[in-house]
């Protein structure tokens, strides 16, 4: 798949709380493909962060080209671009990684989603290209408080049930997401997950235990997003592998978390 440098134009930078805002940006021309699951990497010279950050796809639209992504602010380029107006300039690299299997034969007939945090971003596309290909899926997304829980009103238009949990319990049940009811007596057919490492650990154990098929995306630091500073190696049941370019998603039979 073809990657690019090129550079979009912000037509939005909206607020959704304290923490998270999300960029609907402008490309000059659209990508030939873009996979739930894959990133970009942002510059934000402009801030001292002089390394690209690697962002989730949230989601894309083909024609207009427009890419959406959500982040979270925790560092200096991450600050950066929240002050970005419309009309700026972001420096693109994309699309970027291997994304998630969206085929019938995998998802099968009812796919679960999880996600937590920032990590629900890639599931939003991912949700969009299973109901293209047929598929109703299920989200089950997880907070500290109903305030960091972002894009419900998204998530819940793709006509599938979306469940909350939160560890205050503010929204949804109390707790972490395999503390929800539904993960009791599970009858999915496939589990996608994105979010805090110790979270998809869990998400995972729980998956296999219930002998569902899974996918997890890695969020391991990167700093070229092309294979070459091997600062984003995980090892996995076949040695280590670069995350940027034969992940950031894997299946979890590739993983040694079991």
């Amino acid at each position: 798949m073809k990657k690019e440098i090129l550079q979009g134009t912000i037509l939005s930078n909206t607020p959704l709380n304290e923490s998270y805002y999300q960029l609907e940006v402008a490309l000059p021309t659209p990508w030939e493909e873009v996979n739930p699951g894959q990133f970009v990497q942002l510059l934000a010279r402009e801030s001292g962060a002089f390394l690209r950050r690697p962002i989730s796809i949230c989601d894309y639209n083909a024609a207009p080209a427009k890419l959406f992504l959500l982040i979270q602010q925790v560092g200096k380029g991450s600050r950066y671009w929240a002050t970005l107006k419309t009309g700026s300039t972001l420096d693109i690299v994309g699309p970027l990684g291997h994304g998630f299997t969206c085929t019938p034969h995998f998802a099968g007939p009812k796919p679960l989603l999880v996600g937590g945090g920032v990590g629900i971003a890639p599931l939003l596309y991912l949700g969009k290209q299973l109901l293209r290909n047929g598929i109703v899926p299920s989200f089950l997304l997880g907070g500290r408080t109903r305030l960091l829980l972002v894009l419900q009103e998204q998530f819940e238009a793709l006509g599938g049930d979306v469940f909350y949990t939160t560890e205050d319990g503010s929204l949804g049940e109390k707790g972490f997401v395999t503390d929800h009811s539904i993960c009791t007596h599970p009858s999915y057919s496939s589990v996608y997950t994105c979010g805090p490492l110790p979270m998809m650990q869990n998400v995972t154990k729980w998956a296999h235990i219930h002998e569902i098929p899974s996918e997890v995306s890695l969020e391991n630091r990167m700093a070229c997003g092309i294979g070459a500073c091997l600062c984003c190696v995980e090892d996995t049941q076949e040695g280590n592998k670069c995350i940027c370019t034969e992940g950031p998603v894997f299946r979890t039979e590739q993983l040694r978390w079991l």
